[in-house]
């Protein structure tokens, strides 16, 4: 009997009054509580050694989940980890206490990973030392296979017609102690993940879609983390408002100091100073605190201290010899945007718009979103410069060049080739 079985057979999960709803067929039915109750949170060496020595004896596919504390810490370390296995049940593990899971990582290094939108907790698990060789996504299977609605508790209501409690997500995961319902929503979260796995395999299957969706899961399993980020102050919100390479100094140097001030509190950098008054000081470029303070995001709440040093990392900025100015824009490394293809380059642009057709048409015919069966850069990329005799060959080469998997090439190639050749034509 799986997990969502024994959890519908217990009728005091089911509902708050205890009992199950009057339409069992059609109402989905509330999970409250886990099966084994809520575990107790491991934070020393002994219980750790006791975690991995029971979930490395157990069985199948491991469910993982993390908590972050995006918005209210610095970076996005993890602050909660969240694991279960058939035999071992769950355990919900601190990693600040325990920050080396490296041991709990080896123990189940052979087991399938089984993780709701991967990308997201992989690099906050990688920290602590634990990294898949195999994977399932459950977010990214229901993409595949076509659900309009694939966040964890959507997909687990309308697969297993259970309902998660959602409350805690966006809570202070730093917290400690941390309260009772929200170690109960965090072992919620893998209770039936391996259940959710189990019924989105079949459905890919059915589909014909299951070796498309390992060979994507390989590839996130496989990927090297992403590098620092270039220039990581032009991502500012309302950045597009700012066109003058000083005023952007002003940005960069105030993203900075904020930076530094994030890291030293170890704090949301929002928390420390707003996009909206960063952006504010850059277009008026004020001359000294009383007309910083007089901006949006600078008001009472700040000491003439903060403000002095927000006004001196605007003067750092207006201070800059016009060589160090930073310049508008980041190096183009690809095509241009689109918008200006028709002036740049007609052909391309014509080249573009049949791709883009094609690729549409096939994600609606696969009923899978379009930027999954490939990604629009890919496109942009082969349609700005595309292979000489645009044939299913040099196109396959083209779509492998850009890191599209095998059964993304089998299914896009024939779409471009033939707009490829048409607009060629």
């Amino acid at each position: 009997m799986t997990d969502a079985q024994e959890t519908a057979a217990n009728s005091s999960l089911r509902t708050t009054g205890g009992g199950p709803p009057d339409d069992v067929e059609s109402a989905p039915i509330p999970l409250l509580e886990p099966r084994e109750g809520i575990p107790p949170v491991v934070a020393d060496e002994a219980a750790l050694a006791e975690v991995i020595a029971a979930f490395a004896a157990g069985r199948g596919p491991v469910a993982v989940d993390a908590e972050r504390a995006s918005g209210y810490r610095y970076g996005q370390r993890a602050y909660l980890v969240q694991l279960r296995r058939e035999g071992a049940g769950s355990a919900l593990i601190d990693p600040v206490a325990c920050p080396d899971l490296s041991g709990l990582g080896a123990a189940v290094s052979g087991a399938e990973w089984v993780l709701h939108a991967a990308t997201q907790d992989l690099p906050c698990l990688r920290e602590i030392g634990m990294v898949p060789t195999r994977l399932f996504d459950t977010e990214l299977a229901g993409r595949l296979a076509g659900f309009p609605r694939v966040g964890l508790g959507a997909m687990v209501e309308g697969v297993l017609s259970f309902v998660l409690e959602k409350g805690h997500s966006a809570v202070d995961w730093s917290t400690r102690p941390l309260p009772e319902p929200w170690l109960r929503y965090a072992a919620l979260d893998v209770e039936l993940l391996v259940d959710l796995r189990d019924a989105l395999e079949k459905e890919l299957d059915r589909q014909g879609k299951l070796d498309w969706a390992r060979q994507e899961f390989d590839a996130i399993a496989q990927a090297e983390p992403a590098p620092p980020r270039k220039d990581p102050w032009r991502r500012t919100s309302g950045m597009h408002k700012v066109r003058r390479r000083r005023q952007m100094a002003v940005v960069r140097e105030m993203w900075e100091t904020r930076d530094r001030i994030a890291r030293r509190r170890d704090a949301s950098p929002g928390k420390v100073l707003g996009d909206t008054a960063i952006i504010e000081a850059a277009l008026s470029l004020p001359s000294g605190t009383t007309a910083l303070s007089a901006l949006g995001g600078f008001g009472h709440r700040l000491s003439r201290r903060q403000l002095e040093q927000w006004q001196a990392a605007v003067d750092r900025a207006r201070a800059l010899p016009e060589s160090e100015l930073p310049q508008p824009g980041q190096p183009v490394t690809g095509p241009p945007p689109p918008r200006a293809w028709a002036d740049k380059d007609p052909a391309a642009a014509a080249r573009l718009s049949a791709a883009r057709a094609g690729v549409s048409a096939l994600a609606e015919r696969l009923n899978m979103p379009q930027e999954n069966l490939i990604t629009p850069d890919t496109v942009r990329r082969v349609c700005w410069e595309p292979p000489a005799v645009p044939d299913a060959e040099s196109v396959a080469a083209a779509l492998t060049g850009h890191g599209a998997r095998r059964w993304q090439v089998e299914q896009v190639t024939p779409v471009l080739v033939k707009a490829l050749t048409a607009t060629k034509a």
